[in-house]
């Protein structure tokens, strides 16, 4: 547990499922003041909820005046709303990919910038959730690749920023994490090969040779420390939170 961060206030997008949700119930039970974003909205207990498409202009100015107005602060942005196509890049149209970037990467630019005076005035921080798929191209996830490589570009030039306006911009790249759209990706090689769950997960697992796939909980909790004092002298960081996947320098 992180004592500093009790009474602060945070912003999460995407946190009406999987590693989002996690990671707005971690920072809640930090004892922060928490404004959980997604299109339907946060059910979660002691968070508040804030329902908006952050595809549309004005949907992020709208949810950081909401979380301004609703705790008199703000103290740290989480960008994790977003999730890309996968499929053969000649089967993916136009508007596949302008629906992936406008959710997840202009999203965050836009939450970002509204968010950025108020992370000033507090000595805050920004943490975006990319993906281990920026750093390990692959034929089948094009659009996904060049998205968590474009976040972790804007967490570098942000991050220069940051170290003469206080605001403290790091990056983390989550690996193979249990979510609903993991299952999904189980159920695929499950088709596609002819195995059982088990099997299709672990040939999964195998494939990016780690031992076993992360918990959105994992992922939450190094939020949690970037969010921190303790991560006071981590600034700009792209941090691989992958059980071993990339193996590059």
């Amino acid at each position: 547990m992180y004592d500093d961060l009790k009474g602060k206030a945070a912003l999460v997008s995407g946190a009406s499922k999987g590693i989002g949700r996690a990671i707005a119930e971690r920072l809640a039970a930090e004892g922060m003041q928490v404004l959980g974003v997604a299109r339907g909205g946060c059910d979660l207990a002691g968070v508040l909820g804030h329902a908006c498409d952050l595809r549309e202009p004005g949907a992020a100015d709208a949810a950081v005046a909401q979380a301004v107005a609703a705790f008199g602060r703000l103290d740290l942005l989480v960008n994790c709303a977003g999730a890309t196509r996968r499929g053969d890049f000649l089967a993916l149209d136009d508007e596949a990919w302008a629906d992936s970037w406008a959710l997840k990467f202009h999203a965050a630019v836009r939450l970002t910038r509204a968010a950025w005076p108020h992370l000033r005035g507090s000595e805050g921080g920004v943490v975006h959730i990319a993906g281990a798929g920026g750093r390990v191209a692959s034929a089948d996830f094009t659009i996904g690749g060049s998205v968590n490589a474009a976040l972790m570009n804007l967490t570098k030039a942000l991050a220069d920023k940051g170290v003469a306006e206080g605001v403290r911009v790091n990056c983390i790249n989550p690996g193979s994490i249990r979510t609903d759209r993991l299952t999904g990706r189980i159920a695929t090689v499950m088709a596609e090969r002819g195995l059982g769950e088990a099997a299709a997960a672990a040939a999964l697992a195998q494939s990016t040779g780690v031992a076993r796939f992360g918990e959105p909980a994992e992922i939450a909790s190094v939020v949690a420390f970037l969010a921190s004092t303790q991560a006071g002298y981590v600034q700009g960081a792209l941090l691989d939170v992958d059980g071993g996947w990339i193996r590059a320098v």
